[in-house]
């Protein structure tokens, strides 16, 4: 290499490493009106360009999500579907060149989650010894998964809901601890905790069939499924998206209010475009919508657990299960000693 040529590259080195004009960020910035980080979904807000080096700008267009927002009179408008942490991304055109830029925000719920409360129609037999993790309904026969907590084994077994009786029962083995279940196609899936892997089996049988691991998630918590695609809750924010023939996560939603984002759904059901999900260590329930993951409702479970016998081992509510010939859900928790079958109401004045 001439020396001249090696000077030169040295300089261009320099030049970048010490972020020169091909660093976009010292050309330009996304300013929000406000200077806000936390914004709502359908909102109008006002955004322009901070241009450092006075450069040309032809044209800019604001993106998220590989969308394009509508932009006028300085106004993007927040028209997006999936809610929760952003990047707001701008294609700035300018002088023959073309970049992109990006600024992290919030995108929330329009309106804040209503409040419901419930009215228990029944209340049925449920194994004490079960440390609860999932529940679901196969025409009128109840499946439950279980966790390995207080010395049980975690187990993947059916139920005559009405008299508590075990009609068929699959064990995990002892190092794995069982979490949330669904079915579907005749399949039943079941994950594990903290092993990142997940099981499948046969309807019928319950025989395992399969396994699979989990990609981008970070642990097993809920499973759900909307006929199509399995939804999964792992502890964050996030409730991936599942293909359940290839069990790859495929996206995911962010659970949102209108102020903030939450990271504790637990146990999950779908029903009508919604996921109802137990909150983690709470009295309550979330009802999400499946495509935004917008907390629209909260429902209040207070004074459930005052009805099961009290207990050295007895633990919080979890499991929730929609029998759709009935149009009510049943709920349970964590070696609980009773199963009930409630209808869930919007809270009226009055409401304890």
């Amino acid at each position: 290499m001439g020396l001249m040529k090696f000077f030169s590259c040295s300089i261009l080195i320099f030049f970048l490493a010490c972020g020169g004009e091909t660093n976009p960020r010292n050309l330009f910035d996304i300013q929000i009106e406000g200077n806000r980080k936390q914004l709502q979904q359908g909102e109008s807000v006002g955004v322009s360009i901070q241009n450092k080096k006075g450069k040309t700008i032809d044209h800019v267009s604001y993106f998220i999500d590989g969308k394009e927002l509508p932009f006028q009179s300085g106004k993007i408008v927040l028209d997006i579907e999936k809610l929760g942490n952003k990047l707001l991304e701008a294609k700035i055109a300018y002088e023959g060149n073309s970049i992109a830029i990006d600024k992290k925000i919030k995108v929330l719920a329009k309106m804040p989650p209503e409040i419901y409360t419930y009215e228990v129609i029944q209340e049925y037999p449920h194994d004490i010894e079960a440390f609860t993790q999932g529940l679901e309904f196969h025409n009128d026969t109840l499946y439950e998964g279980t966790g390995s907590g207080k010395g049980r084994k975690s187990f993947l077994r059916k139920i005559d809901y009405r008299t508590g009786k075990v009609l068929q029962q699959t064990d995990l083995e002892k190092e794995y601890f069982g979490e949330g279940i669904s079915i579907l196609n005749d399949k039943v899936y079941q994950l594990t905790w903290q092993k990142r892997m997940g099981f499948i089996y046969d309807l019928s049988s319950l025989k395992r069939s399969d396994s699979f691991q989990y990609g981008e998630s970070k642990e097993g918590w809920g499973l759900c499924n909307d006929g199509k695609k399995l939804y999964k809750s792992d502890g964050t924010e996030k409730i991936w998206i599942l293909n359940p023939e290839t069990l790859v996560e495929e996206g995911y939603i962010q659970t949102v209010t209108n102020k903030s984002i939450f990271n504790k759904a637990n146990e999950l059901e779908y029903v009508d475009g919604k996921i109802y999900a137990n909150v983690w260590q709470k009295e309550s329930m979330m009802i999400i919508d499946a495509k935004s993951g917008a907390i629209e409702g909260v429902i209040n479970f207070g004074g459930l657990k005052k009805r099961v016998k009290q207990h050295d081992k007895l633990d919080v509510l979890n499991g929730v299960a929609y029998h759709p010939e009935r149009g009510t859900f049943f709920v349970t928790g964590k070696n609980w000693d009773k199963l009930f079958e409630v209808r869930i109401k919007k809270k009226e004045d009055g409401d304890l």
